[in-house]
């Protein structure tokens, strides 16, 4: 007999509810939209079936009364919108991807990788006398005449090998 009387309770609550959705809910959406920014509709809506569960779950707590109820249902809206609110706060920011393509860090990589292949190549491609005079300027960071010094070699034959190595990297990256 309590299984009859529950399911008839319930029954009823879920008819009480109709009603109160009914009367309420497009003036609970209306005020959570005011309350979110116009851009929250979805938000809103949310909170307005949230709002109702609650009601829903404690069917009994809901005033009878048509403006004790808007009011108590209000309330609830009001205090569910301001939890959402703190729990935005609290969250990082989200990122949105749109106008990301998938493919270009990949395709960025793969292009890094195949120039630095194709540079390797081309340093490889030089003279040791070249390539010693490139290390020593772009990787080591010394000046013409600290190259000079360190290779023993004038000044002029380090601009000089230092051009023709340059220029034969260019002529051999530009040729791939």
């Amino acid at each position: 007999m309590t299984t009859v009387t529950s399911i008839v309770g319930r029954d009823q609550a879920d008819i009480r509810l109709r009603q109160i959705q009914r009367d309420n809910g497009g003036a609970l959406l209306h005020f959570l939209q005011g309350l979110l920014s116009s851009t929250a509709v979805h938000t809103a809506e949310d909170l307005v079936q949230e709002t109702l569960l609650r009601a829903w779950r404690t069917i009994d707590s809901v005033p009878v009364e048509p403006e004790s109820q808007r009011r108590w249902l209000f309330t609830v809206a009001r205090r569910l919108a301001i939890d959402a609110y703190r729990k935005r706060q609290s969250r990082p920011t989200e990122v949105g991807l749109t106008g990301t393509e998938p493919g270009t860090a990949t395709s960025e990589a793969a292009e890094t990788v195949i120039a630095l292949l194709a540079l390797r190549h081309a340093v490889n491609e030089l003279s040791p006398a070249h390539r010693s005079v490139l290390r020593e300027l772009h990787f080591e960071g010394r000046s013409f005449d600290q190259v000079a010094t360190r290779l023993g070699i004038p000044v002029g034959t380090v601009k000089s090998r230092a051009h023709y190595a340059m220029r034969q990297l260019r002529d051999e990256l530009s040729a791939r």
